[in-house]
């Protein structure tokens, strides 16, 4: 039997149906800052890409596995630098820098600094650490352990973030990191960076007590991975401003500053509501001496039944071990419970959350030690976890789950086991949940009636992008929950040496092949670049696979049974989904069970469909692509529509969108554009480098931010082309785009973010910075 919610609203309904036609149409979260990849900027006197290029041979970490888009710039050397253009078309005043620097010989990490350019004029030196990175496993494989002797590296990167000295960096202006003398780190490896411009700091809301008139005082120091040891102890003042607070039901107001919490001590509210005055400037920081020998930490908030937001929470740890002072930043439970609205850094867990009715929004969490936002029915010794929702989240680098659905069935204690009322009707939507090093980018674990839908999952660099199944012998059965929408890229990992699929389907997802996974809708998602398969079975029942795109992985496409994730059993129904641009010895679907019993209907592989040049061979470059001969193989392999308008039905068969033109040359041209819509053509690259492209477009009115090129992998080559006003459908001029490929065969996809222009074609000439 099918369960309750089988038919979804209309409203969700149709925007479920325009994500799984366009397979990145709103996955992922809104976030006030852009975040900029290093390797998308130009490279100056020698500066490096370092990128994965290959599936890890070995479960061990490496910079490139951990980075955003597995990629970095290395900057070695004096007058070494990456610069970008500011397109967001609003000024920066903020800059985020997500890197890594060298460790100290001995552990403990360094502090350096590392220039920023504005416009290729100095304007201020940003301040680097490695204090709160750079771990290391030894032959102990997960160990947490400062000491380089051991060997085996992992926790690469940290992230430092600094206003904008001066002016703004306003739009259309050039900002870089470069390497100057006096920026004495042997490297500096640039990841990605987040800019942004943050409104004013808010003001102190009516009826409320400021935490400053019960005694807390701030410490304005900058942190650089440690505390100020001078900075006063303002955990009693503000306890005492909670209570008070409490009583007088009044708000707890967090005023611009940092204040320290230097003992063992969280601080504990229940129906309280503390507000801050943005996460750019109020901050919580714990601060406590290292190593600390006095077992566990709690969170620095434990709370019931409140609501906190707009604060910035951060600690000293090193690790997620309690010697090296982890603790959590929020353990909440109750009913009705917010939390919104904050960024918090180097603690053990971002949100540790249960009770019924909660909601986790709009955060932002980086660096975190172990999971980012872990909904469960556990937390603040709670035994349910019902009708919590996660949406619009920003997680990355995470040294666990970036975010999970957690179902505990019992736990064993001292006093025996204690059992847990499975979770039911979670809701995790529009995250985005970046470079988990440790862990899941989302695990569903348990429970039913959950939906996890639109987000956005990528470059995980040890485990599965998205787990659907249970935790372990002591988890909750799985039943009844849709996975729908979601986009995950670059994703599974060699985890334990089991080469783990980017989503993967039933139960054994951690090391236990036990429990039940049934009744689970997994459709209109959309796996890129997996590192290994891109979905993989292991035991489960009544599943439905549909209409799922799976691109470019680097082993399989579609496996049941796959070594490490066993399916004695179990059924599935794949129907309609599609996968291509395998590599040379994959295969789009294998299941190698004699008794998982998978129906297939309609999918790719039995169409006989193959995502090839459409005329047989790729274009090499230096060369034209006539934008009407995209690969060959139909819908969701080929191309991507809303809709067939075409009339060009006498140029090739399927006529997508085609029409005679008026364009010099004559043949036929692309129209009938929309957001969303996408064509892939085959291209071969003698030789790595820049590329001009040269479009020839077509707008009666215009379109800013038309169209871009991307690779197989989804990642933007072009930026954002705009297409000017011609005046006709048929009247042409040229727009031009600089892209950097590698060398080799591959696959670039033209993807239409705006209507209302029409290609003819785009030619790409070699030789160009």
């Amino acid at each position: 039997m099918k369960h309750a919610f089988d038919k979804t609203p209309a409203a969700l309904a149709a925007a479920l149906l325009v994500s799984v036609a366009t397979g990145a149409l709103a996955a992922g979260a809104t976030t006030p800052f852009r975040s900029i990849e290093a390797e998308s900027g130009t490279l100056v006197n020698g500066a490096r890409l370092v990128a994965l290029t290959a599936a890890p041979t070995t479960r061990f970490a490496a910079p490139e596995l951990e980075a955003s888009g597995h990629a970095y710039v290395a900057l070695t050397a004096t007058g070494q630098e990456v610069w970008w253009s500011n397109t967001t078309g609003k000024p920066i005043s903020f800059i985020n820098v997500r890197a890594s620097i060298p460790d100290a010989p001995g552990g403990g990490g360094i502090t350096a600094t590392l220039s920023l350019h504005v416009n290729g004029v100095f304007r201020q030196r940003l301040t680097l650490n490695s204090r709160q990175s750079w771990i290391y496993e030894g032959a102990s494989y997960q160990a947490s352990d400062q000491d380089p002797a051991r060997g085996r590296p992992r926790a690469f990167f940290d992230e430092a973030a600094a206003f904008v000295t001066g002016a703004p960096i306003g739009p259309g202006s050039t900002f870089s990191l470069k390497r100057e003398a006096g920026d004495n780190a042997a490297f500096y490896n640039i990841d990605v960076v987040d800019v942004e411009n943050p409104p004013p700091p808010l003001a102190q809301p009516a009826n409320s007590i400021s935490i400053a008139s019960c005694g807390a005082v701030a410490d304005n120091a900058p942190t650089f991975g440690s505390g100020n040891p001078q900075a006063r102890d303002s955990t009693a003042a503000i306890q005492s401003c909670i209570n008070q607070a409490q009583a007088q039901r009044k708000t707890l107001w967090i005023p611009p500053g940092t204040f320290y919490l230097k003992g063992s001590s969280g601080l504990v509210g229940n129906g309280v509501t503390i507000e801050g005055a943005g996460m750019w400037y109020s901050t919580i920081y714990r601060d406590v001496t290292l190593p600390y020998t006095n077992g566990g930490l709690g969170a620095l908030f434990q709370l019931t039944s409140s609501t906190v937001r707009n604060l910035h929470l951060d600690s000293n740890a090193r690790s997620r071990e309690p010697v090296d002072g982890a603790g959590g930043a929020m353990d909440i439970t109750g009913s009705n419970w917010l939390a919104e609205k904050l960024w918090t850094q180097h603690v053990l867990s971002g949100f540790w959350a249960s009770g019924t009715g909660g909601m986790v929004r709009d955060n932002r969490l980086t660096s975190i030690w172990a999971d980012g936002c872990n909904l469960n029915n556990v937390s603040m010794g709670a035994t349910v976890g019902n009708n919590l929702t996660a949406t619009n989240n920003f997680v990355r680098g995470t040294g666990d789950d970036a975010m999970a659905i957690n179902s505990v069935n019992y736990n064993d204690t001292g006093s025996g086991r204690v059992f847990y009322t499975p979770m039911s009707n979670i809701t995790q939507t529009h995250n985005t949940l970046i470079g988990a090093w440790n862990g899941k980018g989302l695990g569903v674990y348990g429970g039913s009636g959950h939906l996890v839908a639109e987000n956005h999952i990528a470059d995980t660099a040890r485990y599965t992008g998205l787990g659907v199944g249970r935790f372990g012998v002591n988890g909750s059965d799985l039943r009844a929950s849709r996975i729908v929408g979601n986009r995950i890229e670059r994703a599974g990992g060699n985890g334990f040496e089991q080469g783990q699929p980017a989503l993967h389907i039933g139960n054994g997802s951690d090391g236990q092949n036990t429990g039940v996974v049934d009744d689970i809708d997994v459709v209109g998602n959309v796996v890129v670049g997996a590192l290994y398969d891109g979905i993989g079975f292991s035991t489960a029942t009544n599943i439905d696979l549909e209409r799922n795109t799976v691109i470019a992985p680097w082993r399989n496409g579609i496996v049941a049974n796959a070594p490490f994730y066993p399916a004695p059993s179990g059924s599935a129904r794949l129907t309609g989904n599609a996968v291509s641009a395998l590599a040379g010895s994959g295969t789009a679907y294998a299941n190698s069970s004699g008794g998982f019993n998978a129906s297939l209907g309609q999918n790719s592989w039995q169409l006989g469909r193959s995502d090839a040049p459409y005329l047989g061979s790729p274009v090499t470059l230096p060369g034209t692509l006539q934008a009407a001969n995209y690969n060959s193989g139909g819908a969701a392999l080929g191309y991507n529509v809303l809709s067939v308008n075409g009339t060009g039905n006498g140029y090739r068969a399927d006529g997508v969108d085609l029409e005679q033109t008026a364009d010099e040359g004559g043949g036929v041209n692309l129209g009938w554009t929309a957001s969303g819509q996408w064509f892939r053509y085959a291209v071969n690259v003698p030789s790595a480098g820049s590329y001009a492209v040269s479009f020839r477009v077509a707008s009666p009115a215009g379109a800013p931010a038309a169209f871009h090129l991307a690779d197989a992998a989804g990642r933007s080559l072009s930026g954002n082309v705009d297409v000017p006003a011609t005046g006709g459908w048929q009247n042409w001029t040229t727009v031009t785009a600089i892209v950097k490929l590698p060398a080799g065969q591959q696959v670039l996809t033209l993807a239409q973010d705006a209507a209302g222009w029409n290609l003819h074609r785009f030619t790409l000439a070699a030789g160009n910075p």
